[in-house]
């Protein structure tokens, strides 16, 4: 029941709900003691969807955060989602599938998503913009955090060969505790 992309005017108001309750839920979800609990919860919510997105009539603030971090725009698209959400305007069909790019194992969900309502993925694509542009929320970062994850074989594979040597000298080291090397800080991968 694909809506046609009738209504020329964004609905800025849903678009700033959206914005704020899935950063509100990224921030939840974003737990140093879990660092895989946003990653687990956009998994499922991507499973659900896909199997009945019209859940997204009372829970649209799932479609953001089930996209989040795997949607990119396009460089040169900025100035173009700036003056669709300055202006209200709601792009056509055509202007938005080139000022957006999804992941390739987003696309079935993305396609069930516009099947049903071609405003509700435009909308959560405008809030998903706007997270972009949020400096709260480390949206590059979880963007490279997934880029990380898809090519950890071949960082493995590649591991620090030069590290072995430090490795080998704090070993040596008295009062040494090897307990400590798998700590973690928030921006160290």
């Amino acid at each position: 029941m694909r809506e046609a992309n009738m209504a020329s005017k964004l609905n800025l108001a849903r678009i700033r709900a959206l914005h704020t309750d899935a950063r509100d839920n990224i921030d939840s979800y974003s737990d140093p003691e879990n660092p895989k609990a946003l990653e687990q919860f956009t998994s499922k919510m991507k499973a659900v969807l896909l199997s009945d997105p019209e859940m997204l009539e009372s829970v649209p603030e799932y479609l953001p955060m089930a996209l989040f971090g795997r949607v990119k725009f396009p460089p040169g698209t900025g100035a173009k989602w700036n003056q669709w959400l300055s202006s209200g305007q709601q792009p056509s069909w055509d202007e938005f599938k080139v000022a957006v790019a999804f992941n390739t194992a987003d696309l079935p969900l993305v396609k069930a998503v516009r099947d049903y309502s071609e405003n509700t993925l435009i909308e959560a694509c405008a809030a998903l913009y706007l997270l972009t542009q949020d400096k709260a929320i480390p949206a590059k970062k979880a963007a490279d955090d997934l880029d990380d994850e898809n090519d950890e074989a071949d960082y493995d594979a590649e591991a620090y060969q030069g590290d072995d040597y430090d490795d080998e000298q704090d070993e040596d080291e008295e009062g040494y505790d090897d307990q400590y090397d798998e700590i973690r800080f928030n921006r160290e991968n």
